[in-house]
C-alpha cells in the first residue's frame, strides 16, 4: 500500500434552509459544540490530512466566532451557491499546494458522527486504486415510487443500491477534471461529478451511524450515536 498524501475538504457554506434555525445548521450545538467542530475532530483524529480546508460562504459570520483556531485547519472564503461550486471553487483554491496525485478527501460539515474504523477503511480500500470512491452503506428498506400526488406507483428492487455518505476520496487531478467539465455544476457529491466522466468509483462499506444532520430531529439521533461512540471509546 502506498504511503498516502492527502487533504480534506469541508465545504460548509450550506444555510441549512431545511434546518429552521437562525443560523446555518453546521453550527448548531451538539454535545456542546457545533456540529461542524465535530466533524473536523472526528475526520482530521482519524485520517491525519496534511490540511484540512473548510469551504465558507464569503458572507459566513459565525465560524470566527464558534469554532477553535487550529493550526491544521485552513479557511477557505470561497464558497458557492451549490456544493459543487463550493468544491470547483475550492480545488482552484488548491492549485500550487495539491499535486495531482495527490488524494482530497471530502466530507460532509454535518456529519458529525463519522467512526474511525470507517476511515481507516477507506483509506485502505483506496490506497491502491485507480479512480477513488466513498463510504456507503446498502439500502436495506423496501423502496417506493411515487406519483405527483404521493401516491404509491410501484415499489422498487433494492438489490445493488448504496445510500452515499462521506468522506469521498479522490485524486487532486481526477476532481479537477471532473468539476471542469460543463454540467459539473449538478452533481449532487463528488462521485456523481466523477461517474459523469465514465469513471466508477469504488464503494466502500460505511457506517449507519454516520447520519447526515439534515432536520432539528437529527441532533437527538446524533447526541445519542455521539454519546454511544464515547462510552464504546470510539
Amino acid at each position: 500500500m502506498h504511503r498516502l498524501s492527502c487533504y480534506a475538504l469541508i465545504p460548509a457554506a450550506g444555510n441549512g434552509f431545511r434546518f429552521g434555525a437562525g443560523m446555518p445548521k453546521q453550527y448548531s450545538l451538539l454535545c456542546g459544540k457545533p456540529v461542524l467542530q465535530h466533524a473536523v475532530e472526528r475526520l482530521t483524529s482519524a485520517l491525519a490530512p496534511a490540511m484540512t480546508y473548510v469551504v465558507l460562504a464569503q458572507g459566513d459570520q459565525w465560524f470566527d466566532g464558534a469554532m477553535p483556531v487550529r493550526d491544521d485547519v485552513t479557511v477557505l472564503r470561497c464558497g458557492g451557491a451549490t456544493r459543487a461550486a463550493s468544491i470547483h471553487n475550492a480545488l482552484v483554491a488548491l492549485s500550487g499546494i495539491a499535486t495531482d496525485d495527490d488524494w482530497i478527501v471530502v466530507h460532509d460539515a454535518v456529519r458529525p458522527c463519522l467512526d474511525r474504523a470507517s476511515v481507516l477503511r477507506l483509506q485502505k480500500e483506496l490506497a491502491d486504486d485507480m479512480v477513488g470512491g466513498l463510504l456507503a452503506v446498502p439500502v436495506t428498506g423496501t423502496l417506493k415510487r411515487s406519483d405527483e400526488h404521493a401516491r404509491m406507483v410501484r415499489s422498487e428492487p433494492r438489490e445493488g443500491l448504496w445510500r452515499a455518505q462521506t468522506p469521498q476520496m479522490f485524486r487532486y487531478r481526477t476532481l479537477q477534471e471532473a468539476f471542469a467539465r460543463p454540467g459539473s455544476e449538478h452533481a449532487t457529491d463528488e462521485a456523481h461529478a466523477v461517474e459523469a466522466m465514465g469513471m466508477t468509483p469504488r464503494l466502500v462499506l460505511g457506517s449507519t451511524t454516520n447520519i447526515k444532520v439534515t432536520y432539528p430531529e437529527d441532533l437527538l439521533l446524533a447526541t445519542a450515536i455521539l454519546t454511544a461512540l464515547a462510552r464504546s471509546g470510539c
